[in-house]
């Protein structure tokens, strides 16, 4: 080859054939290939700026597909509040039903201590919400007596010569209680004047003070007590003064006792009252009214057991879940105050509900312990790390408040027995338990909701973003496909001129051959 010669002509045509396949071949490798710049040596500036950029987008993909696994980490989440609320809003539901329910047990008891009662007989209630020590209710009063004779008429006129220097002096105690003194005096003719313990004086007008009748003597007596806040009524039976205590009174006690009487009256009217150390006088069983009063004032038996006239029979009603245990009362239902006992059963609505509400309470534990996504449960206080750039400057840490499980136990949600529901105060106080629980978890779900959302709105930026760095990668290196036909129509062209011209030039170079 190297021995053949060409004219300048040929090798002229040849170079430039040469040259328009070199770039033919050049152009189909674009078209081909889609690129401009296929390696380093098309354009080293434009290659490696573009792989650059493709090696962010790829991260940014990556980091893509780990933001859409915490972004479904964050709705397992929100699931497990969502049906939590509906569970607290049941167990809510479950004590207001309880609140309202009033379908406590009754009995009503006719109320027969006999003829003579002993003056030792008693009610006690225990069991239920009252508890294991018995609170005893007395079902007599006793009373403190005057005794004696001549009472119709008695004379302050001591002197007889109209002074009015007479007295009654005498010493009363409630229920063994501390004894107060009692004065009465004459102030005028138609005028007694009482005190208690020397205190001021309560005067009572009177028809004539020397002839002073039994029930003018009752007046001015109940007039000094209402005074002086004693607690004694004074009454009159049969020409007698009765003083009873406005309270129940302690077994075998006299309700009042009367002691240290002194009188100086005038002689032919002394009263003859006696007290000594005081007398029982007579018993008699409390009526059915006294007995609703003293039960439902009783504090030990507040909300817990309440009583009513029920067409002259004692109605008690247990205001309990529990069996109530009353002593004193037969089984025939009749108030005796002996050594028999009757029960009063419980609630059984408001039992059944504390059931269901520990239900429910288990089932929200379970709710939030099945709320994990791809291992990983907000609600038992895992750490959720989310990393929005290639270098982890960026991140966010999404956990439950202080890292605590989300169960019934952080909520304050205990489990309760039925004597829980005893009591609508005791009531009232879970229901708020459970409102804060709510609260809570309307808090954490609005937590992570903040959370999504700039999840949510990171991983659009971070879609835009390797949108971004892809189309500027694209732009270094790939080809305009339109251009390089377009460049490949012409070299067609100029390939086939060139061949022509080629052609022409050999013609030129055969000239010669004419001549022989």
């Amino acid at each position: 080859m190297a021995d053949i010669t060409l004219s300048a002509g040929v090798r002229q045509n040849l170079l430039s054939l040469q040259k328009t396949a070199d770039l033919m071949a050049s152009t189909q490798n674009r078209l081909a290939t889609g690129k401009k710049v296929n390696s380093a040596l098309d354009n080293p500036t434009n290659f490696f700026t573009s792989a650059s950029l493709q090696t962010r987008a790829s991260d940014l993909s990556s980091l893509l597909d780990s933001m859409s696994n915490g972004v479904k980490t964050l709705e397992a989440a929100d699931n497990g509040l969502t049906s939590i609320t509906k569970n607290l809003e049941s167990m809510q539901s479950t004590l207001r039903q309880a609140r309202q329910d009033k379908s406590f047990k009754t009995t009503s008891y006719n109320v027969d201590l006999g003829a003579s009662p002993a003056g030792t007989e008693t009610l006690s209630f225990s069991g239920g919400s009252v508890g294991a020590t018995a609170v005893d209710i007395d079902l007599t009063e006793a009373q403190g007596v005057f005794t004696g004779a001549g009472f119709a008429a008695l004379d302050f006129d001591s002197a007889a010569d109209n002074s009015y220097a007479g007295t009654l002096d005498f010493d009363v105690a409630v229920d063994g209680g501390t004894a107060q003194s009692i004065s009465i005096t004459a102030v005028d003719a138609d005028t007694l004047a009482i005190t208690v313990d020397g205190g001021a004086a309560t005067n009572v007008d009177v028809a004539d003070v020397e002839a002073v009748t039994s029930t003018e003597l009752e007046s001015v007596l109940n007039a000094g007590f209402a005074a002086n806040n004693v607690d004694i009524t004074a009454s009159t039976d049969g020409g007698e003064l009765v003083l009873t205590s406005n309270t129940a009174s302690d077994a075998g006690t006299a309700a009042v006792a009367v002691t240290n009487v002194a009188e100086t009256l005038a002689g032919a009217s002394d009263s003859g009252l006696a007290g000594g150390a005081g007398s029982l006088g007579t018993v008699s069983a409390k009526s059915v009214d006294l007995l609703v009063d003293e039960i439902n004032g009783n504090a030990g038996l507040t909300d817990k057991i309440r009583a009513s006239n029920d067409n002259g029979k004692l109605r008690i009603e247990n205001q309990s879940t529990q069996e109530l245990t009353i002593t004193g009362a037969s089984a025939g239902a009749i108030v005796d105050g002996g050594s028999g006992t009757a029960t009063i059963g419980g609630n059984g609505v408001r039992s059944d509900l504390a059931t269901q509400f520990n239900l429910l309470r288990d089932q929200l534990d379970k709710l939030s312990d099945d709320s994990s996504f791809n291992g990983v449960n907000l609600l038992r206080g895992d750490n959720l790390k989310i990393n929005f750039n290639e270098t982890g400057t960026s991140t966010l840490n999404i956990q439950s408040k202080d890292g605590e499980t989300i169960n019934s136990a952080n909520l304050g949600l205990m489990s309760i027995e039925a004597a829980d529901l005893d009591s609508d105060a005791n009531i009232d106080s879970l229901l708020s338990t459970v409102s804060d629980a709510l609260n809570t978890i309307r808090s954490q779900s609005s937590s992570f909701g903040s959370n999504l959302s700039m999840v949510e709105n990171r991983q659009d930026f971070s879609k835009s973003m390797k949108n971004t760095l892809q189309t500027g990668a694209d732009n270094l290196v790939l080809a305009d496909t339109n251009e390089e036909g377009a460049n490949m129509l012409a070299l067609q062209t100029r390939q086939q001129l060139s061949s022509v011209a080629l052609s022409l030039a050999s013609q030129a170079d055969q000239a010669v051959l004419r001549l022989f």
